[in-house]
């Protein structure tokens, strides 16, 4: 069996990833991240006795560390998902993304050729390095525009995108220069299980849930590409086995839905699976003035790798929905360790202080 070592592991993308990953025998897994206010352990627990998996608290920046994880386990892949990825929280605090996404993933790059310099030859032909990245990097669409291709140019608009651009490009840098074995993947948002309450789906199916204002920005029109997170997972594993290397592949849902119509559509689940009497959750719709530098549309092509590597979605953005919403209704212990300070902290510094321009 293979052995992958995987960064920002407790994180929403690649949590899943890693129990998928057990569950079906992908690889033993080395998991590497540091836990920041988005993380929570518990998200892995039931991976706590398996021998296939082990947990370790790092940054990717730390060479010493990630040297010796490379050293120790002889890993076939590095998966790169280690990432701040909010963009919100990157309007209030660049400097953040900037050090993890640009400089710690040029650490991770530097630290693994290092590593694979080093090895013997059949080795060396088996190892690889993705790096997982975002649809952002391309910028905004109007709702005529082609969506994104893999040969489309960047043009982030928001200090979280810039910050991912810039990892993206060192990452392809590194395989033009040094023919460091790499893989790139862009994609479209993800929502599913494990998500941490400040993207929007989950925050509006727990504000729904107790009752509190679903803040809309602007006029709740901006569009994004929906993927389910364990489409993404089997797409990222099909990439890493039977991908070219150098390659970049988008992945999304082929799911564009408008902000509105995707809390209209939480409102309505939840109202069969979770009714309160005399509550129309569709009532707690709030609009709140825009963030900065809001794209209006986002959108993946995903032609290349459907036809390079047989990939499609399976989960429409309705089933996908359902399945999150009652995941959530199903682990309440999970939400409530999460809530903690910091994220309460952070809900009120965001949207306490946000123009409500109609409810």
């Amino acid at each position: 069996m293979q052995t992958f070592l995987v960064t920002g592991g407790i994180g929403f993308i690649g949590s899943n990833f890693i129990l998928k990953a057990r569950k079906e025998n992908w690889a033993n897994i080395i998991n590497l991240d540091k836990l920041t206010y988005a993380s929570n352990p518990q998200t892995l627990a039931e991976l706590e006795d398996d021998p296939g998996y082990t947990f370790v608290r790092g940054d990717i920046a730390e060479t010493t560390l990630v040297s010796q994880l490379l050293e120790q386990y002889q890993p076939d892949a590095v998966i790169n998902f280690a990432a701040e990825s909010h963009v919100d929280r990157s309007i209030i605090s660049p400097l953040d993304f900037v050090q993890t996404n640009v400089v710690g993933t040029f650490q991770l790059l530097e630290t693994s050729k290092s590593h694979w310099e080093k090895l013997s030859p059949p080795k060396r032909d088996r190892f690889r390095f993705l790096h997982v990245s975002t649809d952002e990097v391309y910028g905004s669409l109007s709702p005529s525009d082609s969506a994104f291709r893999e040969d489309t140019p960047y043009a982030p608009n928001s200090p979280y995108a810039a910050s991912k651009a810039g990892s993206d490009h060192l990452v392809r840098a590194y395989y033009h220069t040094y023919g460091f074995p790499v893989l790139t993947t862009n994609c479209s948002n993800n929502y599913g299980p494990r998500q941490f309450p400040e993207k929007l789906i989950p925050l509006m199916i727990l504000n729904a849930l107790n009752g509190k204002p679903l803040p809309i920005y602007g006029d709740g029109q901006n569009v994004r590409d929906w993927l389910y997170v364990e489409d993404h997972c089997d797409a990222i594993y099909l990439v890493l086995q039977q991908s070219q290397l150098g390659e970049t592949y988008n992945i999304g849902g082929n799911n564009e839905q408008n902000n509105l119509t995707v809390v209209g559509k939480i409102c309505e689940i939840l109202d069969q699976l979770a009714p309160q009497a005399g509550l129309s959750r569709s009532s707690l719709l709030t609009f709140v003035k825009d963030r900065p530098g809001h794209d209006r549309r986002y959108a993946i092509d995903c032609s290349k790798i459907k036809r390079d590597l047989g990939w499609e979605p399976k989960e429409n953005f309705e089933s996908g929905l359902l399945k999150t919403i009652q995941w959530y209704l199903d682990n309440p212990v999970w939400v409530e360790q999460v809530l903690s300070g910091s994220y309460r902290q952070w809900i009120e510094k965001n949207y306490s202080d946000r123009e409500i321009v109609r409810g």
